[in-house]
């Protein structure tokens, strides 16, 4: 027997611990160098507060809004409690017979079973800037991490937020189903989000939504107007109580970055993961292998303009960091190919494919007017249109000579034949009056000094934002809506402001009151929203700044083979289906060699969910499903394959029947209202792509 080395013996353990080491430990976790400032962190119990509901659990979220203690001095707490309220409530119908509690919820587990109760979760939430260090993106991330994550099955949801919202807007969509399945949520708001500024008052708002000087925030700033205090000052002077936002006003064209700071928001997730489940050696903290990249499930998605930002996340993922794509109604835009041909049924579509700001302004001129057609009877909510003022605005377009009639129903029925002729599905001619009242306007206006890259002294088309005009004068805003503003608004004009017509006859008035100085009429500020399509089509030239930004924020359909899903509905009213996911899908399969993409068309759907459950909209309750549940299937749907190989089901038309009844009290949704996505389609359903032709089912 060999000589027995006790020495050698005593030190093999450590010899083989630094092995080990050697091999096993990853890199270290350093913080990415765009996160500024500091990253604001809380543990929520999970009773009294949590991460999904602010605490409300799914009673409150149903019920009256929240109680601020100081109504102009809300906490942080009050604040996010807001937010995630209103949020919630913007994106969902929140009625028990609109699917509430019953489809979708906090307490419905993620088997579709009513076992959650309150829906409450516990965990941790960190918050903090992407920015390059000026404070002028300041792009809001964060990432909520439950208790429920495991190591042992790790995953990653992005939820970046939809339209203008602040970083929770896409807590009910995709938070919920990320939370709901122990995966941590990366969440930004896309450098649009929540941020306005009060100029006369120079107050901001800080990365918590708390109202500070723009002085004391400096560069922790969500948003502040980039005017020099000469600037501010002459500004001030002749348009007292006016507002800046982010979204319209930073000058950036934010939109053109959506796909960056989703997938930074991503990367987030990763750094907080490993900062909570690293490893630590000899003072530094390590990854966790647990956490490498092909150990984690990642899905990008959101909705609206967060699923548009999953979509452009995964197309510029050269990290591999995504593994797969589940958006509802996406806003994406892309230049659709001549040779590509979309057809639904037999009958091909014409008009497709424009860019956002192209349908928007076509939308805000000719909405108003195509309230009196003859198939505009009935529509939900049509008395909030005035009929005089939108006869007036017929008036305009004819004399203008883009529509023809006589009487205001045969001009109501050109009008609404150019809106059909510009894409829009005939589905969606019920919902109009409501999406231009409530929507239309604002993201027209929003939009156009994005890309313009228009700053807030401009008053683009004459328009500016502040408090509701008296006497041809805008007002101070409530300091209840300015102190709320983080909880209640949604980054465009509401929640206490509203969009002012500058140039309106006798002095400024809110934009839907607006008399044109070219028709000496009241006609929803025609020469405005004209002056808007005007815009558009005097800069429809290759270099000029709003055409360089819209070409900027074209997506190219390659999502390199990543396997994706996206819902839409085919009523969208707002991202019709003709501009945003048939044009996408057909790029998407013609550029894409190794396509996993799916596209699930959904009948009596369209883009806001909470317009069904709306009371004032009576009538959007019995011709409409929501929406939300077929994100939630997809999301389903791409976890199970990411996780076990399950088959993505074709591209399809989901046949769902309304509730119908009485506008008002339609009768509780069922499961029968809104069957599952087939796994295997019928023929009739099938969607279809040949090589240059899209063909929808009718």
């Amino acid at each position: 027997m060999p000589a027995f080395n006790r020495a050698a013996l005593a030190i093999l353990p450590l010899a083989i611990a630094a092995c080990h080491n050697s091999v096993n430990l990853g890199d270290p976790n350093v913080r990415p160098d765009y996160i500024k400032g500091t990253i604001v962190s809380t543990v929520y119990d999970g009773a009294s507060n949590d991460l999904l509901t602010a605490g409300l659990g799914k009673t409150g979220l149903g019920a009256a809004a929240p109680v601020v203690a100081v109504t102009t001095a809300p906490t942080v707490t009050e604040l996010r409690t807001l937010a995630i309220y209103n949020n919630y409530r913007a994106l969902l119908d929140m009625t028990a017979n609109g699917g509430y509690g019953l489809l979708y919820g906090p307490n419905v587990d993620i088997n579709g079973g009513n076992t959650l109760g309150e829906g409450k979760i516990a965990g941790e939430e960190h918050l903090a800037f992407a920015d390059d260090g000026t404070g002028a993106q300041n792009v809001t991330l964060m990432v909520q991490i439950p208790s429920s994550f495991s190591l042992d099955n790790p995953c990653i949801i992005t939820a970046t937020s939809s339209g203008s919202r602040g970083v929770y807007g896409a807590i009910g969509t995709a938070g919920e189903w990320g939370l709901k399945h122990g995966c941590a949520v990366a969440y930004a708001d896309k450098g649009t989000g929540n941020g306005g500024h009060d100029l006369v008052g120079n107050t901001v708002t800080n990365l918590q939504g708390t109202r500070v000087s723009a002085a004391s925030a400096g560069t922790g700033s969500q948003f502040t107007a980039n005017l020099s205090t000469a600037d501010l000052a002459a500004y001030n002077a002749a348009f007292p109580n006016r507002w800046a936002y982010k979204h319209a006003h930073s000058q950036q064209n934010p939109e053109k970055d959506w796909g960056r700071d989703t997938l930074r928001a991503a990367e987030f997730a990763f750094y907080m993961l490993n900062q909570k489940y690293g490893e630590t050696h000899n003072g530094t903290l390590y990854k966790s292998d647990k956490l490498a990249l092909d150990k984690v499930i990642v899905i990008a998605s959101s909705v609206s303009n967060g699923g548009g930002a999953a979509l452009a996340a995964a197309e510029q993922d050269t990290a591999g960091l995504i593994d797969g794509v589940a958006v509802g109604e996406p806003e994406v835009q892309v230049n659709l190919p001549a040779s590509l041909v979309i057809k639904r049924g037999s009958t091909t579509i014409t008009g497709g494919g424009k860019s956002l700001l192209d349908y928007f302004t076509i939308a805000n001129l000719y909405e108003p007017c195509a309230a009196l057609a003859t198939a505009s009877v009935g529509a939900p909510f049509l008395a909030g249109i005035s009929v005089p003022l939108a006869t007036n605005r017929c008036s305009a377009l004819a004399a203008k000579g883009l529509i023809g009639g006589t009487t205001p129903t045969e001009q109501g029925d050109a009008a609404l034949a150019k809106l059909l002729a510009s894409g829009w599905e005939a589905e969606a001619i019920p919902f109009m009056p409501t999406h231009y009242l409530f929507a239309v306007p604002a993201v027209a206006l929003t939009y156009a000094n994005a890309y313009a890259k228009a700053s807030v002294k401009d008053n683009l088309c004459g328009f500016s934002v502040g408090g509701a005009p008296v006497a041809g004068a805008a007002t101070p805003v409530s300091a209840v809506a300015a102190a709320q503003g983080f909880g209640t608004g949604n980054g465009v004009p509401g929640a206490g402001l509203t969009i002012i017509a500058n140039n309106s006859v006798g002095g400024a008035v809110a934009d839907a009151a607006g008399t044109s100085a070219s028709t000496g009429k009241a006609d929803y500020d025609y020469d405005g929203a004209q002056c808007l399509a005007d815009l558009l089509a005097a800069q429809n030239a290759t270099g000029t700044t709003l055409r360089a930004s819209i070409e900027a924020v074209k997506r190219t359909g390659n999502l390199h083979g990543k396997p994706a899903v996206i819902v839409q509905g085919r009523s969208d009213t707002l991202l019709p289906v003709n501009h945003t996911s048939r044009p996408y899908y057909a790029l998407n399969k013609s550029v894409d060699g190794s396509s996993k993409l799916a596209y699930y068309e959904v009948e009596h759907a369209q883009h806001f969910d909470s317009f069904v459950g709306t009371g004032a909209f009576a009538g959007y309750d019995t011709r409409l499903i929501p929406l939300h549940r077929y994100l939630v299937q997809a999301l389903d749907i791409m976890y199970a394959n990411l996780k076990n190989g399950t088959a993505i089901p074709p591209s399809q038309v989901v046949r769902t029947t309304v509730r119908g009844g009485t506008p008002g009290a339609a009768p509780a949704i069922t499961l029968a209202n809104v069957p599952a996505i087939a796994a295997t389609p019928s023929a009739a359903n099938a969607i279809t792509f040949n090589g240059s032709t899209l063909t929808i089912p009718e």
